[in-house]
């Protein structure tokens, strides 16, 4: 604090001394301005006395506006370490401010419990408590990459070979999307469309955001991503436009033909099919519009050149806006207990709008956090079609979802019967907070680690999530960790809070995923392969494998089941190519997007 209130050049310094000179500036004004004695013969010496005493009661009074400052500047300053401690010290499991608002209007009023595992989870109550006293190298190992082979792999998506800005001559018109679902749909939406305008030589318009009636949200891509930086880093690539020139905008595309559905195409469909069923159409009319445009384009079937250009898009010219930006980096600076780090995550996922918070806790080291994407919110649940353990007052809230949010496989069920035991046993189901509990307690995880959830709106609320908060009492949300003033220019924008569940999950020092199918959990795990180094573990469960071991439950004892979870996560964490049909967004390492170093030093795939 001398820095800040002492002699010197520091900024609160500086501007204390100048307030003190506007006060000491205007009393120097009103003693000039005001009354003069009356007597003309007031000697010489007097006067010199009275100038001491009024230069000596503007030091006083200098001193004291100095003294005062220093202590409302300490009493800022220390307000703000308590905000970013109160999350950590409070017991989620009884403020709840985030996670407890989860469930309010469900129709049943049941609090207890909802346990599906008694017996498991009785005895990891026992052990997540005895993880506390394993040694440093065990815990230790908790945090980091098992295998020294993931820092061989590095990021090359950013190099190209293409002149600095593609040529407009020979294009053959307009590629407009109107991308459906949520943010992360959305994003690998945005970054296929760059790969097939690319494909068809046609110029991209800036993509749009259909509203959801699930994530009821308005945003369009300016709301999220940086429009400029988006157009200026993709310009050797494609060439990006903000709108459909004047002679196209009144065109009624569906009239004319230029109307492509994801029923025109078909899903992870090759790029022979865009230039055989599409590119007749944009020639003919100088504009297509894909409307959906969910998972159209494949993977295997891309040329290593158009590959390239979704990792481009995806890990590089994709930049959130600086309101998410500067907000995230708030989010992760108190989830760390840190200031500014400047890793290389967070040079891509802040850029210059990394805050530099001040930090004003005791003890060295930034904390550790894992990130948790609990994947169990009711539109994923209602459309797993498994059972939850809830009877039939679950099973009917959720048909009740189905027929509102999800028509088509509403009607379905009508005509068919689905299994909810093979629903599972197949790995279908999302696990629920108590078999994520489960899962970490197994792998070693102790009753003190800090856990933060993104996905917060968790079904059956607080029921469901506490035999979750009973293994590991310190979890929190984003609504947890910013105040309500720093969320109020993203609140009822669901993709904008998204955002910052994204950079909280990209962040982790280890991110534990849920539900494999989720894109949140695939985009942010691509991500952290990409741009992690080596350094950034991710835990994956196998949902089918997983859905085994669980229906063993009752033969086996903790030593067993802790033994089965732990090589389940360990084979996923083996680091190897791409595997063939696998999504480049979740698996990067694969040639146009990741290179691997070589021993002396060149780099191969």
């Amino acid at each position: 604090m001398e820095g800040s209130c002492g002699g010197g050049g520091g900024g609160g310094a500086g501007q204390m001394a100048a307030w003190q000179g506007r006060v000491g500036a205007t009393n120097i004004g009103r003693l000039r301005h005001g009354k003069t004695s009356s007597s003309s013969s007031s000697s010489a010496a007097v006067a010199a006395r009275g100038g001491g005493v009024t230069a000596w009661h503007l030091r006083v009074f200098a001193g004291v506006v100095g003294v005062m400052g220093c202590l409302l500047l300490v009493a800022s300053l220390m307000m703000s370490a308590v905000h970013q401690v109160q999350f950590r010290n409070a017991a989620i499991s009884r403020s709840f401010r985030g996670l407890q608002e989860l469930k309010q209007n469900s129709v049943r009023t049941e609090e207890a419990e909802q346990i599906m595992h008694p017996r498991l989870l009785q005895m990891a109550t026992s052990v997540v408590t005895k993880n506390e006293s394993d040694s440093d190298s065990v815990k230790f190992s908790l945090w980091e990459e098992p295998y020294k082979q993931a820092r061989k792999w590095k990021p090359c998506a950013a190099k190209h070979s293409l002149p600095d800005e593609v040529p407009e001559e020979n294009n053959n018109g307009f590629i407009l999307i109107s991308a459906n679902g949520g943010l992360n749909q959305q994003r690998v939406a945005v970054c296929n469309a760059v790969v097939v305008a690319a494909l068809l030589n046609a110029t991209l318009v800036l993509p749009r955001f259909l509203y959801s009636s699930v994530w009821k949200d308005t945003s369009q891509f300016g709301d999220i991503y940086q429009e400029d930086y988006f157009v200026n880093y993709m310009k050797s690539d494609v060439h990006i436009v903000k709108d459909l020139p004047p002679h196209l905008q009144s065109l009624d595309l569906e009239a004319i033909g230029s109307q492509i559905t994801d029923m025109d195409i078909s899903k992870e469909a090759a790029p022979s099919e865009f230039i055989k069923a599409v590119l007749p159409i944009l020639q003919q009319n100088g504009v297509v519009h894909f409307l959906g445009f969910g998972n159209r384009l494949g993977f295997d079937s891309v040329p290593v050149h158009l590959q390239r250009l979704r990792c481009r898009c995806n890990f590089h010219a994709l930049k959130f806006v600086p309101e998410i930006q500067r907000a995230g980096s708030l989010l992760v600076q108190r989830l760390r207990r840190a200031g500014a780090m400047r890793t290389e995550m967070d040079k891509q996922l802040f850029g210059s709008n990394m805050l530099d918070v001040p930090a004003l806790l005791a003890g060295g080291e930034p904390s550790r956090y894992l990130a948790l994407h609990m994947r169990f919110e009711e539109d994923m649940v209602a459309y797993s079609l498994c059972d939850f353990g809830g009877g039939d007052a679950e099973r009917e809230e959720l048909q009740a979802y189905r027929e509102t949010h999800f028509p088509t496989l509403a009607m379905r069920l009508r005509n068919t019967s689905v299994s909810p035991e093979e629903q599972r046993s197949l790995g279908r189901c999302p696990l629920t907070p108590e078999e994520a509990g489960l899962v970490l307690t197994a792998l070693g995880y102790d009753r003190g680690t800090f856990i933060y959830v993104a996905g917060s709106q968790i079904y059956g609320g607080a029921a469901r999530l506490r035999p979750l908060t009973r293994l590991f009492p310190n979890l929190v949300t984003k609504e947890d960790v910013l105040s309500s003033a720093e969320l109020a220019p993203f609140k009822n924008f669901s993709s904008r809070l998204a955002a910052l569940d994204f950079i909280a999950c990209a962040s982790a020092d280890v991110f534990a995923v849920t539900d494999s199918g989720s894109q949140l959990s695939s985009l942010v795990s691509g991500y952290r392969v990409y741009h992690g180094r080596g350094r950034a573990p991710t835990l994956h469960p196998n949902r089918k494998r997983y859905a085994q071991i669980l229906g063993e439950e009752e033969g086996i004892g903790w030593g067993g089941f802790e033994r089965r979870v732990r090589n389940m996560v360990e084979e996923y964490k083996r680091v190897s190519a791409r595997p063939r049909g696998r999504s480049v967004y979740r698996q990067p390492r694969t040639p146009g997007c990741m290179c691997r170093a070589a021993g002396d030093g060149s780099v191969d795939f």
